[in-house]
């Protein structure tokens, strides 16, 4: 019985040890990070292919100068990159064609890929030029979300739309979300509809997100995605829960559009560089009381994805990050 009773506490001993670790561990980690949202953005540029020249940032405390910035993060993406880009560009040349007031961006951002994505990214910037196409290198590898947050710092548009570079949500979905936006809009602003016009003159002062959504597609995706995804999503969800609270059913899904307004405030403030950087900004869409629209788009699983079983224990870690240094107030957010 004594020898029994030495295993247990034995045993709990342990288990208090690795309970006190991991959470120093955190604390430590959480307030090293804690100045992660006080980014130097002054030297940034894009480069031009075309006439070899750097190409200075706009910065997003300017004025929008186009009506969307579609921002696309791009990690060895050199396969999967071009058949997105292709059907993105078309639909935003023929949606030009039809409203001549309609302006855009691409922004390309590559993560410190290792593979030929910077050479596909060019390419693009050959063909359509750098006032439609842009590439921003980030020199090497950050994380999606620091890539996501380096665009939407360094876009030009009123509306600015996150999306994957495997192109598995169709692009022309984002009118979806920006119908969303604009009738939110009118509701902030209480606009009639005679006075429609001219609100895509002042939607971009108006804080709003819509977020893409797959939560309609579920029950097909459990019986098609691969098991251990289906374990990784399901406790996700139940983690976010319990991190940002309740509001939106997919956090995860990388097709969301923010006004420019929103953006300023967001991604002015993330700390998370990697897998959890969407459910920050839920975290900070609450604190700021910013509108948070969940929509549902087509969705489609593109074969190469990154997530995998190794991406549990990351996801996980940046989860607990977020919320000591948000609850112990390690993490600063400036309004």
């Amino acid at each position: 019985m004594g020898c029994l009773w030495t295993i247990t506490e034995l045993f709990f001993i342990v288990i208090l040890i690795v309970f006190s670790v991991l959470a120093t561990a955190i604390i430590f980690e959480a307030f090293r990070r804690k100045s992660n949202n006080a980014h130097d953005e002054t030297h940034a540029i894009f480069e031009d292919p075309n006439s070899l020249k750097p190409v200075p940032c706009p910065y997003i405390l300017d004025p929008a100068e186009k009506y969307l910035s579609l921002i696309i993060p791009a990690f060895n993406e050199e396969h999967r990159l071009p058949v997105a880009l292709d059907e993105t560009m078309n639909y935003l040349q023929q949606r030009a064609a039809k409203d001549k007031s309609f302006s855009y961006e691409v922004l390309i951002v590559d993560d410190g890929s290792a593979d030929g994505t910077k050479r596909v990214a060019f390419d693009f910037v050959r063909k359509y030029n750098i006032e439609n196409v842009r590439v921003l290198p980030l020199g090497r590898n950050y994380g999606k979300g620091e890539a996501i947050r380096k665009g939407m710092l360094h876009s030009r548009g009123q509306l600015l739309l996150m999306l994957d570079a495997d192109g598995a949500t169709k692009v022309d979905d984002l009118e979806k979300l920006e119908k969303q936006i604009q009738a939110s809009a009118r509701k902030e602003i209480n606009f009639g509809n005679e006075l429609a016009g001219d609100l895509s003159s002042r939607i971009s002062d108006i804080p709003i997100a819509a977020f893409g959504s797959r939560a309609h597609l579920e029950k097909k995706a459990l019986s098609t995605r691969k098991w251990y995804r289906n374990v990784l999503m399901k406790g996700f969800h139940i983690v976010v829960l319990l991190a940002a609270g309740p509001g939106i059913r997919d956090t995860q899904c990388g097709f969301k559009m923010f006004t420019r307004a929103a953006a300023r405030k967001l991604f002015t403030n993330i700390h998370l560089k990697r897998w959890c950087f969407d459910v920050e900004l839920v975290y900070l869409c609450k604190w700021f009381s910013i509108p948070m629209i969940e929509i549902s788009v087509n969705w489609s699983e593109i074969p190469g994805s990154k997530v995998n079983l190794l991406s549990i224990p990351n996801m996980l870690w940046e989860l607990a990050l977020m919320s000591v240094g948000y609850r112990c107030g390690l993490w600063k957010i400036h309004a």
